[in-house]
Formats: C-alpha cells, structure tokens, sequence
C-alpha cells in the first residue's frame, strides 16, 4: 500500500504524517506542491497540517491552485482516498472536494490542545477503526478550524451520515461541533485535528493510530 504526502510551502506536519502512515504498514512518497501528477500506483494522498502559503489570502486558497491540486482532484475523482487534517482540510474545502468553508476561531485565537472527539460514523475506511459513538482524544492545534455550512448542506451531512467527528466540547464554535466531514462516496476525510500527532502512548494519547490501520485494513480487504 502507498501513501503520497504532499509537501507545500509552510506544511509542517508532512514528516508527522508520512510517520503516522509508516507506523500502520504504508510505503510513503513524498510529493512537491510544484508536482503536476501524482507516483503510479498511490493509494491514498495525504494533505498534511501547517501554513501552506503563510495562509495568505484565505487559509489552504493559495495551495488548492498548485499544481499538485488538480492531479489530487482527478484521483479523487476516480475514487482514490484523500486525507486532508487541519491545513490539509482547510486546502479540500477550497478545492471543493469538501463543502463549507473554515474560518476564524470562534474566540478569535489559536487553540492548541488535546480534545475529545465523538466518532459519529464509524462507516469510512477513515473511521472504520473506532466503534461509532467512541470517545477518543485526539490534539488540535489551529486559528481558523470554525467549520461553516449553509443550512441545507448540513441536512445533507446529516442525513447522508457524513458528519465522521464531532467535538464533546466546541473548542472554536464549528457548526454542530463539527471535527470532521466526509464526501458523499466517503472516500475523502477533512479534519482539523491531528491524528498523526496521537500515535504513541508517549503522545499522550495513540488514539489517532486507528485511523491509518483502518484504512490500510479497508484497502487491503479492496
């Protein structure tokens, strides 16, 4: 199984993740923002955390027009697996692979610390690893991670049992608690914390693991 991780000017989590997918089986590539295609035979592409850009203009805008972008796309298009966390979710809701939109925190301040998530689907190769309903505890560490939707989105992500994460306790006033969304064929994951920073007990918590082992587990079964 292979994992491409896309590097962009200001990623800083790109080795955190290629780590993470290294730690649960996968072979890693690592892919420059400046690539126009993605390497034979990816699996999954990772778009990792960070300041893509310094987040000029809006957070992820400036990288969702690399050239990488459009070759991520197209594989999703075809119903490859993408995983965007915080930066990297920020980077697929300006692509439009995932609707709404990210803006400032609530309280208007960078948040850094460990939260509580409840794992509100369980039925993804993301979310596969935990039971639905699950508590887990998993770092965040951002400024704009206040997930916005227009009403009859959010319907959607109700009803299409799309919402994958929900906070236990709102750290930046996303709509519905939302932590986590899923496309409609529920091959792309956006995220804004970090469950490649929750891989070892030494993280203070190895929560964040399941998450690679269930997506190799789901693409091994494929």
């Amino acid at each position: 199984m292979k994992a491409a991780v896309i590097t962009f000017p200001g990623s800083n989590c790109d080795r955190d993740l290629a780590v993470a997918f290294e730690s649960a089986g996968w072979q890693v590539v690592r892919v420059w923002h400046k690539d126009t295609s993605l390497p034979d035979g990816v699996d999954v592409v990772g778009l990792p955390g960070g300041f893509s850009f310094g987040d000029y203009l809006r957070c992820g805008a400036i990288a969702a027009r690399s050239p990488i972008a459009q070759a991520v796309a197209d594989f999703a298009g075809r119903g490859g697996y993408v995983l965007g966390i915080c930066n990297g979710f920020q980077v697929l809701v300006e692509t439009g692979l995932l609707p709404g939109a990210l803006m400032r925190n609530a309280g208007l301040k960078f948040i850094c610390k460990t939260v509580e998530l409840n794992v509100t689907s369980a039925d993804s190769a993301f979310t596969s690893g935990w039971a639905a309903g699950a508590v887990i505890r998993v770092p965040i560490a951002h400024h704009d991670g206040n997930y916005t939707v227009d009403p009859e989105t959010m319907t959607a992500l109700r009803d299409q049992d799309r919402i994958a994460l929900q906070y236990v306790d709102n750290p930046n006033g996303s709509m519905g608690d939302i932590a986590g969304v899923l496309s409609e064929n529920r091959r792309v994951l956006g995220l804004m914390p970090h469950p490649e920073r929750a891989i070892s007990p030494l993280h203070g918590s190895s929560d964040g693991a399941a998450m690679f082992r269930s997506l190799a587990g789901a693409l091994a079964i494929a």
